[in-house]
């Protein structure tokens, strides 16, 4: 019987430490990695004007049917 209460103790902290793990995951990197991701493609599909150099970023826009869809923003220029 300690044998088997041992064991259901062991399950114990390996579930609380997945939950605790789950937990860190969702709350503090998978926000970041979100977002990295929605900016690389955000920038992938825009339309940047060199001109506008400045420090490494360029000022980028969305077109759609040749029309301006949204605000400018700044993208890291990749040549």
């Amino acid at each position: 019987m300690k044998e088997a209460t041992g064991e259901v103790n062991m399950t114990v902290v390996i579930v609380i430490a997945v939950a605790t793990l789950s937990v860190f995951f969702f709350a503090v990197l998978w926000p970041s990695i979100k977002n990295t991701f929605i900016a690389t493609n955000k920038c992938s599909d825009a339309v940047c004007d060199p001109r506008t150099l400045n420090d490494g970023m360029v000022i980028c826009q969305y077109y759609k049917n040749g029309q301006k869809i949204g605000n400018d923003f700044k993208c890291v220029w990749k040549g």
